[in-house]
């Protein structure tokens, strides 16, 4: 996976104890790594002559949700810095380091299955991460 090179806490254990801004910021590395090549996936999947209608309009709402996503995870770390709950320090730090993560030789070699397989795995870890992220900011959820 292109992704296997970030440190992500293995784990529910150790994402619990990693402070609240560095793991919005794994959350936004996270997602900003997945834009280009799921870009890159609507692509090759738009060219399979072969594939049905919905299999093509589900890498498409894939990749829109991936987008949707990370922009509201950014709109919540805004209100975030606004309250005072983390600092500003994660402004541009996320999308300039992702950036370089985004698309490599590996994310365009893979097979759709390992794609797949890699996508999932990382949408699992954004889940995970988002909740622990929100049982921390909003307690009374009785988490």
């Amino acid at each position: 996976c292109h992704t296997a090179r970030m440190l992500t806490p293995n784990g529910k254990e150790y994402a619990q104890k990693i402070p609240r801004e560095e793991l919005t910021y794994l959350i936004l590395k996270l997602l900003q790594a997945w834009k280009e090549p799921l870009s890159h996936f609507n692509q090759h999947m738009e060219h399979h002559q072969a594939l049905p209608d919905d299999s093509l309009s589900k890498a498409k709402q894939i990749s829109n949700m991936v987008h949707e996503l990370e922009t509201g995870v950014e709109k919540v770390t805004e209100k975030m810095q606004a309250m005072g709950i983390i600092s500003n320090s994660l402004n541009g730090m996320a999308s300039s380091e992702a950036a370089g993560l985004s698309i490599s030789n590996e994310a365009n070699m893979m097979s759709d299955s390992d794609f797949i397989h890699c996508f999932r795995r990382d949408s699992n870890k954004v889940q995970s991460y988002l909740k622990i992220l929100k049982c921390r900011i909003m307690p009374e959820n009785s988490c």
